[in-house]
């Protein structure tokens, strides 16, 4: 009995030992250079991306040379709020591609989110219904970090980005991060 009741409190131990350290990353400051927060970025990126590890990605280089050529088709898998800040121009929503993705043409459908997790999982379920899209390596703001841009709603260039939270602001020193 004693030792039972030992190894309940190092499971909890253990437990409020993991709770500590999520809660001190996610209040861990951005790094104060660009550099730093793109290596943060990767290193996120690095983690979450073991979750669909079958899912085709694109670099955020070889996407922005995709958008320059017109073939681009950026699917945005963020939620409304985040969405109403700013997009990467010619952003649709994944409920307006699956709808009719044929409708798009030639275009290359690309996943993204602010690093690049719910994209994953989105290009994982469409592949699981027969559609090719590819995950946006690190997401909105390896976008940025590649040189890429935003737009408001009605099509302009902005400098703010929503980063889902705190932990993930992230974006180039140049722009003003929401969350």
């Amino acid at each position: 009995m004693e030792g039972a009741r030992m190894l309940w409190r190092g499971h909890r131990l253990v437990v409020l030992l993991a709770v500590l350290a999520l809660a001190l990353a996610a209040c861990q400051s951005p790094p104060a250079d660009n550099a730093g927060r793109k290596a943060r970025i990767a290193a996120l990126y690095a983690k979450y991306k073991a979750d669909f590890p079958s899912v085709a990605e694109i670099s955020p280089k070889d996407a922005l040379e995709l958008a320059r050529q017109g073939r681009l088709l950026p699917i945005d898998t963020r939620d409304a709020a985040e969405r109403a800040v700013s997009t990467l121009p010619g952003a649709v929503t994944p409920q307006a591609y699956l709808a009719d993705p044929g409708r798009f043409g030639e275009k290359v459908p690309v996943a993204y989110c602010t690093i690049g997790y719910r994209s994953g999982v989105f290009a994982k379920e469409a592949a699981g219904k027969g559609l090719a899209v590819r995950n946006l390596a690190e997401g909105i703001l390896g976008w940025l970090h590649a040189g890429g841009g935003l737009v408001d709603a009605q099509g302009r260039p902005v400098k703010t980005v929503h980063v889902y939270g705190r932990s993930w602001d992230l974006a180039p020193l140049d722009y003003r991060a929401l969350w």
